[in-house]
Order: structure tokens, then C-alpha cells, then sequence
């Protein structure tokens, strides 16, 4: 397993990650509630905003301060654009600079440049994953970062991380299903994911060469896109509020309240009812990092021992679900559901069960690996 090599290091992240090659330009971008605030660094008088603060001033003061130089890059530009308001939605197409100009993302920014860091608050894998294969970039997303995350998820080798998602991925993948199995006040779920035989997917930090693709960091990742589910599985929303998930023909076709506020779980239903694709199972994924817990899910559902489940757009997995199946492209978010002690501690993750080649194996209980994942 890897394990952090020393403080953090954006000259050695940059090199394992991308191994760029002299000359290539660098882009960082971030997202502002008013995208304005970055001119003039305007945003910097702003605490709340710590996760742009580190997009300043370890990134792009990093670039300016040596590190371009050190790698023979190029750029170190910064850009913002403005925020979302929700996980994998479609980017604006207007961006500012530190200097007062206006800019179109996709004819200004991207055809300009080789690989971009996004550092935001929401997630902008999805989207960028698109817009790379269309412009031809690779890069980074790196939404909710702080200070834990920079000393420890992005303080490993990537090399060892990628070794480490592989080793995982051949035990799992070409796997029937999984079978995973909750304990929540008094109840016991079950939840069935169909896997069909499909090639397990990683995400293991590493994106060189020329081939357009964008990487999640902190990574340490496998993960499937499933066929199809059945069954239940417990939600814990942001306010604590819990539910349970009703699935039916793989999406999620209602939510019942356990504890908290009836309203909120009210509002998902209609939500569900109105926009069916914002329930649909887009991913299931397992962590493969020994990692200390960062309270960001970017990080957490990397460590060993935990899983997620996710609805909604799944393009940038290899899924079908573009923002166009969704009835508003505002509903079209990628939402990850973490199970792990810390994140849901109503919840008993009892086991998940692996079902390939007319075998059954256990392979996670009560959130530690069976001695069947271990590398």
C-alpha cells in the first residue's frame, strides 16, 4: 500500500501524474460564486473560500515560483469560472483572469493548452473528462481540497497507487455482481448490483502521454458501472436526515424517512418522480488507499475498506447517462454515496459479496477487507 513520501511536493506530482513533456502548457482553473473575484486575486479576502486559497498559493505560486521552470512548462495561467452548484454539471463557457479579461473556456483556454488542474469546490470530472476528449487536454480535478488531502492524498506515489488499483482490479473485475448488505435502526437491506462480466475500471492517479484524459485526485480507486439493481440501501443526507433507497430496475424509484426532516426526503422524492434520471445507479466503487479520513469525500472513498454507490451521470465512467437523458440539465449531477464509519455512523456496512464465475466471495466486512483483497 502507499503511504505518504514526505510533505507535499507539486513539482513530484506533476512529474508522476503527467510526466509532462518540455513545453507542454499548464492551465489551473477554479470556481467562484462570482467568477469576477478573481481579478486582481480579489477572492484571497474571502476565509471561506480555503479551497481557491490553495489553488493560489501552492499551485499556481507553486508554477510561477519554479516549478514551471524546473519541468520545462509552460503557462501557469489561472482562470475562474463560476461555480455550479452541484457535482459534474456542465461548466459555464465564461471565464476570467487575474487581469480583468473575459474569456470563452473552450475557444480561449482549452484549445491553448496541454493539461489543466482544476482545483474547485465542485467536482468538474465529468464535464472536463468530455471536454478533453473533445479538445484534446489531459488534467486534474481536485474539488474540496485542504490541507489533510495535500499532506496525505496527494503526498503518495502515484506509481505505488497504480500498482496497488491494479492488483485490486484483477480480483475483481469480470465479476456477476455484488451484493452488498446494511444494518440501520433495527433493519437489515440488501442491495444487488449487476456487474454483467464487465472489465473493473481504476482510478490510479496516472495520465500521460497524449491520450485526452482527465484524472480524479487524491485516486485509488476500482470501480464498475452496473447493468442493473435491485433492493435497498440506507441514505445519510448533509443534515443528518436518514432514508432508505428503494431501487427498482436500477435507478432509484423512491426514498422512505427513517429520522429527521420528512421535507427533505419529501423533496428527493419529487425530485425522483419528476426527473427519473437523477435516481438511476451510475457507479459502484471501492477504495484501495491506506489513507487517514479527510472529511471530503474525494479522498475518503479512496481508503480501503469503503465503497459508494452513485446516481445519476455516468459518462465520464464509460456509462450512457449524458446531461441530455436528464429532463433539466441542473438535475444532471453525479452523486456519490459513501459508506464508512465516519461518513455514515448509523450505518453497519454488514459485507459486500462478490459474485464471479459461480463463486461467492466475501470481500469487505463491517468495513474491513477480507484476507481475499489483500495485495
Amino acid at each position: 500500500m502507499s503511504t505518504p513520501s514526505g510533505p507535499f511536493d507539486l513539482q513530484r506530482l506533476l512529474k508522476t501524474v503527467f510526466d509532462p513533456q518540455p513545453g507542454e502548457h499548464v492551465t489551473i482553473l477554479i470556481d467562484l460564486p462570482n467568477p469576477r473575484d478573481v481579478i486582481h486575486f480579489k477572492f484571497l479576502q474571502n476565509p471561506q473560500l480555503s479551497i481557491q486559497k490553495y489553488a493560489h498559493d501552492i499551485f499556481y505560486q507553486g508554477l510561477q515560483c519554479g516549478v514551471l521552470k524546473q519541468l520545462g512548462l509552460t503557462g501557469g495561467n489561472f482562470f475562474a469560472y463560476k461555480e455550479t452548484g452541484g457535482s459534474n454539471l456542465d461548466l459555464p463557457d465564461q471565464a476570467f483572469s487575474p487581469e480583468g479579461q473575459e474569456l470563452s473556456l473552450t475557444r480561449d483556454v482549452f484549445p491553448k493548452t496541454d493539461i489543466v488542474l482544476c482545483i474547485s469546490t465542485y467536482s468538474a470530472t465529468a464535464p472536463l473528462t468530455a471536454l478533453a476528449k473533445t479538445v484534446g487536454f489531459r488534467g486534474a480535478t481536485m474539488h474540496g481540497l485542504n490541507a489533510i488531502i495535500l499532506e496525505t492524498g496527494l503526498s503518495v506515489d502515484y506509481n505505488l497507487v497504480s500498482q496497488d488499483a491494479e492488483k485490486m482490479r484483477q480480483k475483481m473485475t469480470r465479476a456477476d455482481r455484488f451484493e452488498l448488505e446494511f444494518q440501520i435502526a433495527g433493519k437489515t437491506l440488501n442491495l444487488k448490483l449487476d456487474c454483467s462480466q464487465q472489465e473493473a475500471q481504476k482510478s490510479h492517479g496516472l495520465c500521460r502521454g497524449k491520450v485526452p484524459d482527465i484524472a480524479n485526485l487524491p485516486a485509488g480507486e476500482v470501480y464498475f458501472v452496473p447493468t442493473g439493481a435491485e433492493g435497498q440501501f440506507p441514505m445519510r443526507y448533509e443534515s443528518g436526515t436518514l432514508a432508505i433507497a428503494k431501487i427498482r430496475d436500477g435507478r432509484v424509484v423512491e426514498m422512505e424517512l427513517i429520522s429527521g426532516n420528512s421535507n427533505e426526503v419529501d423533496i428527493h422524492n419529487q425530485l425522483l418522480q419528476s426527473d427519473p434520471a437523477t435516481g438511476v445507479i451510475g457507479e459502484l466503487g471501492f477504495g484501495t488507499q491506506t489513507l487517514p479520513p479527510s472529511g471530503r469525500d474525494i479522498q475518503d472513498e479512496k481508503i480501503l475498506g469503503t465503497f459508494h454507490v452513485a446516481t445519476g451521470r455516468n459518462d465520464h465512467l464509460g456509462g450512457h447517462l449524458t446531461p441530455q437523458e436528464f429532463h433539466e440539465k441542473r438535475h444532471a449531477t453525479h452523486d456519490d454515496i459513501l459508506f464508512a464509519p465516519w461518513k455514515t455512523p448509523e450505518v453497519t456496512g454488514v459485507r459486500v459479496t462478490m459474485v464471479r464465475d459461480g463463486k461467492t466471495q466475501d470481500i469487505i466486512t463491517n468495513y474491513v477487507p477480507t484476507s481475499y483483497l489483500h495485495l
